[in-house]
């Protein structure tokens, strides 16, 4: 057992003089400035607006409706007849939950369609990254850090490069 610890050692030693004549070459992207600045971030916010711009429209409408029928039961509910109250608080409870649930399921669409058009984001973000890293031989890229020297930041880069991209032009 001990034969084998000699050259292991001898092997680190020769390791470690190697890395410390070699200059490891780090940068650092912040991605959710990345994330926010680049044109197709910008795109597909455009996207998810227009494509959700109905529904949204469709429940403000319901929501001026419920205000209107609550203002009216609060107003007019005891001088109304008691079928007509009973008849205008089922109503108000009907829209109420059928508002309720498209609302939810407004949200639950538009999350799902926000994390499919991040995701393809995300990946032509990792493409441009690591096109950076080879072109410019990097060794690390890191996208998370308690600190970092604007030296090794290439986040701007990034994004100029996101620009410059035939996607970004589409």
């Amino acid at each position: 057992m001990r034969r084998w610890i000699a050259p292991l050692l001898a092997g680190i030693l020769a390791m470690s003089a190697f890395a410390a004549e070699a200059e490891i070459k780090i940068g650092f992207v912040n991605a959710p400035r990345v994330m926010n600045d680049s044109p197709q971030a910008a795109k597909a916010k455009k996207k998810l607006e227009k494509e959700f711009e109905k529904r949204n429209q469709d429940l403000q409408k319901m929501s001026k409706q419920l205000q209107s029928l609550q203002e009216s039961l609060e107003k007019n509910g005891v001088t109304m007849a008691e079928t007509e109250r009973h008849n205008k608080e089922r109503e108000f409870g009907d829209l109420n939950r059928d508002f309720q649930r498209k609302q939810r399921e407004f949200r639950e669409d538009l999350n799902l369609r926000q994390n499919e058009e991040m995701a393809t984001i995300y990946d032509r973000v990792n493409k441009v990254i690591k096109q950076i890293a080879e072109a410019e031989k990097y060794d690390l890229i890191l996208q998370e850090a308690v600190y970092v020297s604007p030296r090794i930041d290439i986040t701007e880069k990034v994004i100029k490069a996101l620009a410059e991209s035939k996607e970004a032009s589409k």
